[in-house]
């Protein structure tokens, strides 16, 4: 189980995961060698599961964003998988429940390089896909769940 120093150590890694332990320490008045333990544990449990740099596409020269659901038939899904693999622009596919298989998230330098990409991924199926806008809620942080008083489960 984790406690709310963890949520706390947790908060400030994923608004910063750069933050020596000293700073971590600081924050949540403990010793250096108590938040080194608490951030090992935390990767030895698969909750800290790595650390990496938030990377703007646009400015990096993918400047399209696009969501794409797919049905892709029972057969098809192994080698559907590993194509994907192969498209450095997918950055995200999820398993999904109704009527698609999967939803990509995946970036293009172009519209024309987002219609060759499309082409790829749509000999596995039919696809639909929507061109991002913007993005007025970006990934944010994930927080301590907050435990519901109503409804709970096996009272009378």
């Amino acid at each position: 189980m984790m406690d709310d120093l963890d949520w706390k150590v947790l908060a400030l890694l994923q608004e910063n995961g750069r933050t020596t332990y000293t700073e971590l320490a600081r924050q949540v008045h403990l010793s250096v060698p108590a938040v080194t333990e608490r951030v090992r544990r935390l990767e030895e449990t698969g909750v800290i599961e790595g650390y990496t740099a938030r990377v703007n596409p646009a400015a990096a020269g993918y400047p399209i964003s696009a969501l794409i659901g797919i049905t892709v038939p029972q057969s098809a899904k192994a080698k559907f998988l590993k194509l994907l693999g192969t498209i450095a622009e997918v950055l995200e596919c999820h398993h999904v429940t109704g009527a698609d298989s999967y939803v990509i998230r995946l970036v293009a330098t172009s519209v024309a390089d987002l219609e060759r990409l499309i082409q790829r991924i749509n000999l596995y199926g039919e696809t639909r896909t929507s061109i991002v806008m913007s993005t007025p809620l970006v990934a944010r942080a994930l927080a301590k769940p907050q435990v519901s008083t109503a409804g709970s489960r096996g009272k009378a």
